[in-house]
This record gives structure tokens, C-alpha cells and sequence, in this order.
């Protein structure tokens, strides 16, 4: 069996040029040669792992192609592997899309295109596999309209994939990979003021172990992390998320990626699973 791997991208042309999230300042620039370095430690944290890390050509001007994450959601293993692209929110972030559908049609893809009208759907940010492929958790109300849900989810009924919606109500965490992160089938972590009453119900009652995250560990993106061959990938792990994880079975492997978080992502964001 092949090994694991993701697509990324390098940083060439990373920054912070605009406000799309509130983590977005530009009083604070990105210091580029750290933020280079800092991605460079993360592939080697992936590498080590296990997992290979597949490059796209970074493009001039699409400074925050390096999040690869949000332009496509892509297939959970087994079956014909399959893309849907995303509709970004932001007009600089939709010109990433092409690049990444392209990536994966010179690899055999599927492209599943599905007509989102004027409604948004950002991918691999929003919609995130429950561990064993059961379904899909697609968080919406920021970056996902709840429209831009409801017709992913129809058009992945045609595929019997079954999708769960899930209202995101704090600006702060615009994208459910930001406050929500499947560990095993059984087990997430979440940050609970993220979600209305209703969602937080349907996660509770899908993982029988739900590990709460304080406001301080969501807001150093905590639930950002990559789960990777018995490994936690992360920036931070405060020591309620150490216990946690140590129950699960994962080990802690943190990788400063402070510049990244100037513009709202982190490990999570910087990656996604093709294989």
C-alpha cells in the first residue's frame, strides 16, 4: 500500500495584503524568510510521519495559495478518487481554484464540478471527513453560505456519501477545521462556543469522546492539526490536549507556524490529503 501523502504548496509568494478573517492585520507584516523556514519544518514534521508531501507550483499574486486545504475537497481513500472544486468567498482565493483542479486532473481525478450558483463552498477548509468515511462534516455561515451546503451535500447524496451540516456562529473561527478536529472515529476536539446549540448536539452525539478546548487553545489554533500515523501535528498543545491525545494514542509534534497564523490558517490549512 502506498504511503500517505498531501498536496502543498510553497510560500514564494505568501502575505498578508488584504483582511478576509479577523486574524488578518496588516500592521503586522509577514517576516517571509521565517515563513519559509517554518513550512519547510512542517513537511519535514509530515515526511517523518510517514506522510510524502506532493508540491504545486506556487503563482505569483495568489498569496494565499499556500493554504491548499480550501480550493478542492477531495475524495476519502478507496473507490475513483474525486474533486470537487471549491467557490471561494474571496475573489483572490477563487483564482487559486483552476490551478489546484488542474494539479489534480494530470493525476487521474475525477473533477466532480458542481454548480454552486451564488452560493460558496471552500472545500477541504469546511468540509472535513469523519476519520473512517462515513460521512462528511461541512461547517458553514462565514466562508460556506448555508446554500453553498445544502447543494454539496445533494450533490454528494448522488455519490452516497452522506453530509452533515454543522452552523458555525463566531467569525473568529470563519472555517470548521479552525474550532473542530476528528482525532479517531470515536474521538474530536472541539471548541463548543464556535457551533449553535444543534450542531454541538449532532457532535456530541457522533464521538463519544468529545475533548472541549478552552477559547485561549482554539484561538492558537489547537483544533488546526494533523492527524498523521499515530502523530498530532500542530503549533501548540497545551497540557488538557496533551491528555487527550495521549488517550487516543497520538503523539504531540508541534511546528511553530506563527507567520501563517497571521492570516488565519495553520498546519491543518497548509495541506491536503490526496492519497
Amino acid at each position: 500500500m502506498s504511503r500517505p501523502a498531501v498536496l502543498v504548496c510553497p510560500p514564494d509568494f505568501f502575505t498578508v495584503r488584504d483582511v478576509k478573517n479577523p486574524f488578518m492585520d496588516l500592521d503586522h507584516p509577514v517576516d517571509h524568510a521565517l515563513a519559509r523556514v517554518q513550512w519547510d519544518a512542517l513537511c519535514r514534521a509530515l515526511n517523518d510521519a510517514g506522510v510524502e508531501t506532493l508540491p504545486i507550483e506556487p503563482v505569483e499574486d495568489l498569496e494565499d495559495m499556500v493554504f491548499t486545504a480550501n480550493q478542492t475537497f477531495v475524495s476519502f481513500p478507496g473507490g475513483k478518487p474525486f474533486v470537487v472544486p471549491s467557490r471561494m468567498r474571496y475573489a483572490s482565493r477563487e483564482r487559486e481554484v483552476p490551478y489546484c483542479v488542474e494539479w489534480f486532473r494530470r493525476r487521474g481525478f475525477e473533477i466532480a464540478n458542481v454548480d454552486f450558483d451564488a452560493q460558496y463552498f471552500e472545500g477541504g477548509g469546511d468540509a472535513l471527513w469523519h476519520p473512517d468515511g462515513s460521512r462528511v462534516w461541512v461547517g458553514h455561515g462565514f466562508r460556506t453560505t448555508q446554500g453553498g451546503a445544502v447543494i454539496f451535500a445533494d450533490a454528494m447524496q448522488a455519490k452516497n456519501i452522506r453530509v452533515t451540516p454543522l452552523q458555525l456562529v463566531d467569525e473568529r473561527f470563519y472555517h470548521l477545521d479552525t474550532c473542530f478536529a476528528p482525532l479517531t472515529a470515536q474521538a474530536a476536539l472541539v471548541f463548543p462556543a464556535a457551533f449553535d446549540s444543534d450542531s454541538l448536539r449532532l457532535l456530541n452525539d457522533a464521538f463519544p469522546r468529545l475533548y472541549e478546548v478552552s477559547e485561549l487553545e482554539a484561538l492558537t489554533f489547537i483544533c488546526n492539526g494533523i492527524v498523521a500515523n499515530d502523530r498530532y501535528i500542530a503549533s501548540h498543545a497545551y497540557d488538557g490536549v496533551r491528555a487527550a491525545l495521549a488517550r487516543e494514542g497520538l503523539d504531540p509534534v508541534l511546528v511553530d507556524l506563527s507567520e501563517f497564523e497571521k492570516a488565519g490558517g495553520s498546519a491543518f490549512c497548509l495541506k491536503t490529503f490526496v492519497r
